[in-house]
């Protein structure tokens, strides 16, 4: 499933620096967001990702939907430090994806 787990991206404002987020919503999921009370739409061609520590995380709460074409990979396990070791948790935060309309 494409739309669970994290990603490794290159960030928008550094095309150089890359990122691993929680991915959130693929193109045409709507999405509620926290802090805003928004609803909005994924459009065509990107996602919205998000990290962990939304109070300090620089994410599409910050950049607003992120393209696809910066995707570079998923992530699957953790392997530093060692006492996090494991299987990466695919959850999606409940209630934040709602499913795809028509409007």
């Amino acid at each position: 499933d494409a739309s669970s787990g994290s990603w490794v991206w290159w960030t928008p404002v550094d095309h150089q620096r890359k990122a691993i987020k929680r991915v959130i919503g693929l193109p045409g999921d709507w999405i509620s967001v926290p802090e805003t009370k928004e609803i909005r739409k994924i459009p065509e061609g990107h996602c919205w990702v998000e990290g962990d520590n939304g109070s300090v995380s620089r994410d599409s709460r910050t950049y607003g939907p992120v393209p696809l074409g910066l995707v570079q990979g998923r992530v699957t396990h953790v392997v530093w430090p060692p006492r996090k070791i494991g299987r990466v948790d695919k959850r999606v935060p409940e209630g934040r994806v709602m499913p795809q309309r028509n409007l």
